[in-house]
């Protein structure tokens, strides 16, 4: 059953992207009718602020993250040649 569900949605991408775009519009919207009752920081006084907020953290940790990714964690596709030694057969066991 799931996966009849899975493999609708994949053929049906554009769909699934415009329902999701239509439903952030829709909490962004819908926050502007909010009323705020003893705001404690400034984005509390400022519509849609939080998720203006959400959404610029979210890549940055994107960008971030790629970054330290290339900076550190990749490995030449040479990382792993033909050229190293090969384990002996009493390592092998």
């Amino acid at each position: 059953m799931i996966v009849r569900i899975i493999a609708w949605l994949r053929g049906h991408m554009f769909f699934v992207k415009i329902v999701c775009i239509a439903v952030l519009i829709g909490l962004i919207v819908g926050d502007l009718f909010v009323p705020r009752h003893h705001p404690h920081f400034l984005g509390d006084i400022i519509p849609g602020f939080w998720a203006g907020f959400g959404f610029i953290a979210c890549v940055l940790i994107i960008i971030i993250s790629k970054w330290l990714g290339t900076a550190f964690l990749f490995r030449p596709d040479t990382y792993y040649s033909a050229n190293d030694a090969k384990p002996s057969e009493g390592e092998m066991k």
